[in-house]
């Protein structure tokens, strides 16, 4: 018998691709620029430039799980970690290296250090809050798919996206800021960051319908996940 854990699908390695590139670019572009807005009756509201981003992960994570499974969800976060930790490498060799002796390399290198000089803590960070969210935002989607009978997508991808974040935002602008930023500053956008993170999950709630029963089915599949091993240190299928 061919089960969930042992079949292959046409599309699950490219969503895991994608997944990781919006994982990277959202860290290492956008994490490390708080902007503002001014919005109706909050008023001036700060956040992280990566929230316009980086939720689109989530998604990857909600539809993964909802289609494909806890394990296949916790495989695609692994190789997350993976792809960080070489980005973290990468950017602590490149910025060690001497630059040639011109005015344009020391500029560039001055640069260089500017945007990415604080990557191995936003890395850590990153790390360290991507992988206790997104495991926890898989967690709680297969145990509401299980406890709902597959029933009420809309709220098990908000409520799981809600524990998520709260892990995520929370964990990731403590460690990567706490003492670079003002921590009043630190608390500020961390707060703004699960709030408007899970808005922006409630808003592309209808697209996640569409492309979760788009590949259930292409995939003919809609795994629960029953006898599941949780474990988080595992990336077997």
């Amino acid at each position: 018998m061919i089960t969930s854990s042992t079949r292959r699908y046409r599309y699950y390695d490219l969503l895991l691709a994608a997944f990781v590139t919006v994982l990277l670019c959202s860290n290492l572009i956008g994490a490390g620029k708080a902007a503002t807005i001014t919005l109706p009756v909050l008023g001036q509201v700060t956040y992280g430039a990566g929230i316009l981003f980086f939720p689109i992960s989530y998604l990857f994570g909600d539809i993964l799980t909802e289609v494909y499974g806890y394990a296949h969800d916790r495989r695609a976060v692994w190789a997350g970690f993976g792809a960080l930790l070489f980005a973290a490498l990468m950017s602590l060799v490149v910025l060690s290296l001497t630059p040639a002796n011109n005015d344009y390399m020391t500029q560039y290198q001055q640069g260089l250090e500017t945007v990415f000089g604080n990557t191995w803590r936003i890395i850590f960070a990153s790390i360290t809050a991507f992988w206790v969210g997104s495991l926890a935002n898989a967690y709680v989607m297969a145990k509401m798919k299980i406890w709902s009978s597959g029933k009420h997508l809309w709220l098990r991808t908000i409520g799981s996206t809600a524990v998520g974040e709260a892990f995520d935002s929370t964990l990731f602008y403590m460690l990567a800021f706490y003492a670079i930023w003002p921590t009043e500053q630190v608390i500020a956008v961390a707060i703004a960051q699960y709030f408007l993170k899970t808005g922006w999950e409630v808003l592309m709630t209808p697209v996640t319908y569409q492309v979760v029963g788009w590949l259930k089915r292409k995939e003919q599949e809609d795994y629960m996940d029953i006898g599941t091993d949780f474990t988080p240190f595992s990336v077997r299928l």
